[in-house]
């Protein structure tokens, strides 16, 4: 890893707030389902302003969950992107396993502490 590129636990941090709020799962969600579209077209879709998705947009961006695409009469597509979701799952499953690990633990601890204990 070199400086210029985030950790693993920085891109799982980008990836939950940016997951946190409901439009932008739902704006990932039809990008996933439909496939790559314009903010306009999106808007069409969508309850929501043309400039509202933009925004959202480029947080999801930030979060490396959208790619913009410039393709005709330099409209930006937006494509779905799920490499950083994969980063996120495996961090926690990480975490999942470093807390397993630490129930186990206790659990034994607990287990043989009651039989030397009556």
């Amino acid at each position: 890893m070199t400086a210029s590129q985030p950790d693993a636990e920085t891109i799982a941090a980008d990836v939950f707030t940016a997951l946190a709020d409901p439009t932008r799962r739902h704006i990932l969600a039809e990008l996933a389902r439909r496939g790559p579209a314009t903010a306009t077209d999106l808007a069409d879709r969508l309850p929501i302003s043309r400039q509202a998705i933009a925004k959202h947009l480029t947080l999801l961006g930030d979060a490396g969950l959208v790619r913009p695409e410039t393709g005709e009469r330099r409209r930006v597509r937006f494509h779905p992107n799920a490499q950083p979701v994969r980063v996120a799952q495996a961090f926690l499953a990480t975490l999942a396993q470093d807390w397993d690990n630490r129930l186990g633990a206790l659990e034994d601890h607990l287990d043989h502490g009651s039989e030397t204990n009556p």
